[in-house]
């Protein structure tokens, strides 16, 4: 039986957008392809998603795609951020992680980026349900704690308006 996909949205008072379900329903379409991937990385996650991704809006480049943060004189690119996927209309910002999203806190590094981007209004994080390679820790738990304790913080609040964790 393949994993289950299990998505929860921040802030919790708030249902997600159609253009963010509509990532979640992508995952779900690809589960049982995902579950049976010898080797879960990133970059093979998303590679079985990109069809599915550029349909819905998403601009995907082979590596990365680049984007702007600060600029300088002239109008020249001083600074960017590589990101896996970026859809323009809703301004939704999406990474895709793997073994290191907890364990390199890669995705504290994608809400930070992501709440630097112009335009970005939503993050979507995926991170697998559990990592094998960290004992199974549980990586979709790990990080949705992470987001409630800053969603129920009076002490830090993020420029986006909404986060969506995705475990697959």
């Amino acid at each position: 039986m393949p994993k289950t996909i299990n998505w929860q949205y921040f802030p919790k008072s708030e249902k997600p957008p159609k253009e963010i379900s509509d990532v979640v329903t992508c995952f779900e379409k690809k589960q049982v392809t995902i579950s049976k991937l010898k080797k879960i990385d990133a970059d093979s996650v998303l590679k079985l998603l990109a069809a599915d991704l550029k349909k819905q809006g998403f601009q995907i480049e082979n590596k990365k795609l680049s984007v702007p943060v600060l600029y300088g004189a002239n109008g020249s690119v001083e600074k960017q951020f590589l990101i896996d996927a970026f859809e323009p209309k809703m301004g939704i910002v999406l990474e895709v992680e793997a073994a290191a999203a907890v364990i390199n806190y890669l995705f504290m590094k994608d809400i930070l980026e992501a709440s630097l981007i112009d335009g970005a209004n939503y993050l979507i994080i995926a991170v697998r349900n559990s990592n094998p390679t960290t004992n199974n820790q549980k990586d979709f738990e790990t990080v949705c704690r992470f987001l409630e304790t800053i969603y129920s913080s009076n002490r830090f609040s993020l420029p986006l308006k909404g986060v969506l964790i995705i475990g697959y």
